[in-house]
């Protein structure tokens, strides 16, 4: 397949460009870029130094990637902004680089961001991940795997948000996010778990079940927070859903976002 450049657009000769890439009207591209197969950049496009795209993208028009790092620490340091395969980023949407000698900001495959969301410096987005219109994402954030975020939302700086999440349209969220669960609100609070996604993902109903006697435990046990993570441990340590709070709760440093009341 051709490579198929615009004459209006400005690609660096240093930059590399899989079979496929199509560069679309006004769009300028520079040298530290690599883009995959069959991916395609709209008009006005701006793709700056250390960005890697992964194949089969679709990055539509004014979006902004590998912009420096909105962060008084940042110092000129080689840092890259790295977007998987089967990606889309509608209209407006920005990219930072990381802080920190080769650290990245990450964007998982098969996530779809859509029009004007920014994607913060160090932040780290999962697979599979939908992302709706004029959301953010501070400095160090992330949200895993299969999650959701609504509109006009926002994450704190270094906010963890697990995977198979529902973050409703614009919420505030400024503690860490278990797996599973569904939260709305300024601030964000825990409203259950997030049982439709968890059924179109194909979670059995006695897996459900599991996770929801999980959440019962850390949540609704009456304990205080750090007893019922220990109870959590000591009493359903070995199961898998259990485990994965456990692991994600354990590597947090917001603290754990609380219960509606």
């Amino acid at each position: 397949m051709v490579v198929k450049i615009h004459p209006t657009a400005i690609v660096s000769p240093e930059a590399e460009l899989a079979e496929g890439v199509v560069v679309g009207p006004y769009s300028i591209v520079d040298s530290k870029v690599s883009i995959g197969e069959g991916t395609v950049i709209g008009a006005f496009v701006r793709i700056m130094d250390y960005v890697s795209i992964g194949a089969r993208c679709r990055i539509y028009e004014n979006s902004v990637l590998g912009g420096e790092p909105q962060d008084h620490d940042f110092k000129g340091e080689e840092s890259w902004a790295v977007i998987g395969d089967d990606v889309t980023l509608r209209e407006a949407v920005t990219v930072n680089r990381a802080t920190g000698e080769g650290n990245r900001t990450t964007v998982g495959d098969s996530t779809f961001l859509m029009e004007g969301v920014h994607v913060g410096h160090n932040a780290t987005i999962g697979r599979n991940v939908t992302v709706a219109n004029k959301s953010g994402f501070s400095g160090y954030s992330s949200l895993g795997d299969c999650s959701v975020m609504s509109g006009l939302s926002g994450l704190h700086q270094f906010v963890s948000v697990g995977k198979y999440c529902m973050v409703g349209g614009a919420s505030k969220v400024v503690k860490d996010v278990p797996h599973y669960a569904m939260v709305d609100g300024h601030s964000a609070r825990v409203y259950g778990l997030n049982v439709v996604g968890l059924r179109r993902a194909g979670f059995s109903p006695s897996e459900r079940l599991e996770i929801k006697r999980v959440y019962h435990m850390l949540y609704r046990s009456g304990l205080p927070t750090s007893e019922a993570i220990a109870k959590l441990e000591s009493e359903m340590g070995e199961n898998p859903f259990a485990r994965d709070i456990l692991d994600f709760l354990s590597k947090g440093t917001r603290g754990l976002c609380p219960w509606a009341r």
